[in-house]
């Protein structure tokens, strides 16, 4: 009897160490494997024009993707059932993905502000109700920073679910101004004023040709409409010397900005 029961305990131990061996086996070539299959891809895409934010967040997913292959291998070799694991997977995978909805919504919209590039980093934008220059585009979120350097982190699924405006996307600009003057000042000096502003400016490209036209008979004053184009890089800088040059100009010739006023008539 104890003879048998020695063989029996023999058999079995001899039958699941190459059991275990085996897996033990699958699993550590199976890592190995996967951090090849993983870095092959890496430069792959490296080498490709895909950004490297969404680079790396896809390598990472295929690394954890293999991985989990590779274990469910060892195990299933070692007579366990995996099916149960898959199903229990399956149903946690289900429960993370309702408690964390929104992450995996940002998560998705950084995939595609990366891969339709609506902005890059560096660009000027308006977007989730925000402006600023783009810092960082992260999976999860992307970073502005305003003009008066503060950031502003925003999710991603806010950028992509309202309209965004770039306004370093072209490489020209237009400028637009509206100059107000009285309507007892000298109408075509005030034009030609302006006229010899915007040209005297070199940052104003000549082609498209500067506009400037009589846009509006205002109740207090008669409005210039003034449109100029250049280098998104210029913009600020003209449109903030533009309007000094103008008010120091129009001072020395004597042509007036009129306050909002309004002519009050009274009858006896």
């Amino acid at each position: 009897m104890e003879e048998n029961t020695i063989d029996l305990i023999m058999t079995y131990v001899t039958s699941y160490s190459f059991k275990i061996l085996g897996s033990f086996v699958i699993f550590f070539v199976g890592k190995w494997l996967v951090r090849i299959i993983v870095s092959i891809i890496i430069k792959l895409m490296s080498k490709s024009s895909l950004d490297k934010t969404l680079a790396n967040f896809l390598s990472k997913v295929i690394k954890s993707v293999l991985f989990v292959i590779v274990v469910l291998a060892a195990l299933n070799n070692l007579g366990v059932d995996t099916t149960s694991f898959v199903a229990l997977f399956g149903a946690a995978g289900l429960a993370i993905g309702l408690a964390f909805k929104d992450t995996f919504s940002n998560i998705g919209a950084g995939v595609l502000i990366i891969f339709f590039r609506p902005f890059k980093v560096g660009d000027y934008i308006s977007a989730a109700g925000e402006m600023g220059t783009v810092e960082a585009i992260n999976i999860f979120s992307t970073l502005l920073v305003t003009p008066d350097n503060k950031q502003i982190i925003i999710p991603n699924g806010g950028i992509i679910d309202g309209n965004i405006t770039n306004f370093s996307a072209k490489s020209i600009r237009r400028v637009d101004f509206v100059f107000g003057i009285g309507y007892d000042d000298d109408l075509k000096l005030a034009k030609s004023t302006l006229e010899e502003i915007v040209n005297a400016d070199k940052r104003v490209l000549k082609d498209p040709a500067p506009f400037v036209a009589v846009g509006e008979l205002a109740d207090s004053s008669v409005n210039f409409t003034v449109k100029v184009w250049a280098k998104s890089e210029d913009y600020w800088g003209i449109h903030f010397d533009t309007i000094e040059k103008v008010k120091l100009t129009f001072d020395e010739k004597g042509i007036s900005i009129p306050y909002p006023q309004m002519d009050i008539h009274t009858k006896n």
